[in-house]
């Protein structure tokens, strides 16, 4: 049975790893990303209502008094 020749592997992991590397700088070099956003102020509307106009006091059973 002959045996497996691990002489070459090295190089061969080496060259593929450093391939790997250019081509994914590559394609990421190229890709055009978003501008980063710019922050929008936000104004803040106060709404209107109509339990806000008048004032309300909700008793429980438990707080009025025993008769």
């Amino acid at each position: 049975m002959p045996q497996l020749d691990t002489s070459t592997w090295f190089t061969t992991v080496l060259s593929t790893s450093i391939t790997l590397f250019i081509l994914m700088q590559l394609k990421i070099s190229l890709h055009n990303f978003p501008q980063t956003p710019l922050t929008k102020s936000l104004k803040l509307t106060k709404t209107n209502n109509p339990w806000e106009s008048k004032w309300t006091k909700i008793y429980s059973p438990l707080s009025l008094p025993l008769q």
